[in-house]
C-alpha cells in the first residue's frame, strides 16, 4: 500500500475507500508495507509534517503488517518506469516494487496507473 493509504488506515480516516479498507481488514490479504513508506514517514515526522508513533515499525508489526524490503532490483526498476507526470520518488519506488513483485498497490493516486500496475482503490 502507499504511504497515504497506510496513514488513512491507521487513523481510521473516512478518505480511505471502502474497497481499500475491506482489503486491508481482510484476513485473506497479506499486507506489505514498503521500507520506502517507513522512510518517507520518518522524514516527514522529523520535519514536523507528520505525526506518527515513535515506535511506528512495532505498531505496524503489532497490527499484522509485513515489511517489504527495498531490493536493488526494485531501485533499478524505477529507471524502467515511463517518465510521466509522477515525480514523487517514493511513489515511483512503490510502483516499481509492485511491478517487480507482481503485487497490487493500494492507493488513491490514479497517476500510478501509467506504470501498468494493478491499483486497488
Amino acid at each position: 500500500m502507499d504511504t497515504q493509504a497506510l496513514l488513512w488506515f491507521l487513523a481510521d480516516d473516512p478518505q480511505l475507500s471502502e474497497t481499500a479498507k475491506a482489503t486491508m481488514e481482510s484476513g485473506d490479504s497479506v499486507l506489505l508495507v514498503s521500507s520506502a513508506s517507513i522512510w518517507e514517514m520518518a522524514i516527514k515526522r522529523s520535519l514536523g509534517k507528520l505525526q506518527a508513533p515513535a515506535d511506528l515499525p512495532a505498531v505496524l508489526r503489532g497490527q499484522g503488517f509485513e515489511s517489504l524490503a527495498i531490493q536493488p532490483e526494485h531501485v533499478w526498476a524505477v529507471g524502467h518506469l515511463t517518465p510521466g507526470a509522477h515525480n514523487d520518488p517514493f511513489d515511483r519506488l512503490l510502483a516499481a516494487q509492485a511491478k517487480w513483485e507482481n503485487l497490487a498497490l493500494i492507493s488513491n493516486d490514479a497517476q500510478l496507473d501509467q506504470y501498468g500496475i494493478k491499483r486497488l482503490w
